[in-house]
């Protein structure tokens, strides 16, 4: 039997290439809003995020989604993401892959 293929997305904050099911997707909405988006399916423009809670602090830091989506954000937003960011790297080294 062949092997699936593992879908992979590019961490908008380092560029590098990761499986999706290890990112985060962030959504830009029709009223200029960013969402995090768990399930990975709400409509609108996407960006995924490594589960890397010091990428998040230094993206904070030079404004990184300000500059990908061309909107303002606000800094509640970041901690938003960060804290979402962390916990699921908790999860995941708890857990393991099935979190």
């Amino acid at each position: 039997m062949k092997p699936r293929k593992i879908p992979m997305r590019k961490d908008l904050l380092t560029g590098e290439m990761h499986p999706k099911k290890e990112m985060v997707r962030i959504v830009k909405l029709k009223d200029d809003t960013l969402e995090i988006d768990p399930s990975g399916k709400k409509s609108g423009r996407g960006a995924y995020v490594a589960l890397n809670p010091d990428g998040v602090k230094a993206a904070a830091q030079k404004h990184v989604l300000e500059s990908a989506f061309g909107i303002k954000v606000d800094a509640q937003f970041y901690e938003d993401l960060f804290a979402y960011v962390d916990h699921q790297k908790a999860r995941r080294e708890l857990f393991g892959d099935k979190a």
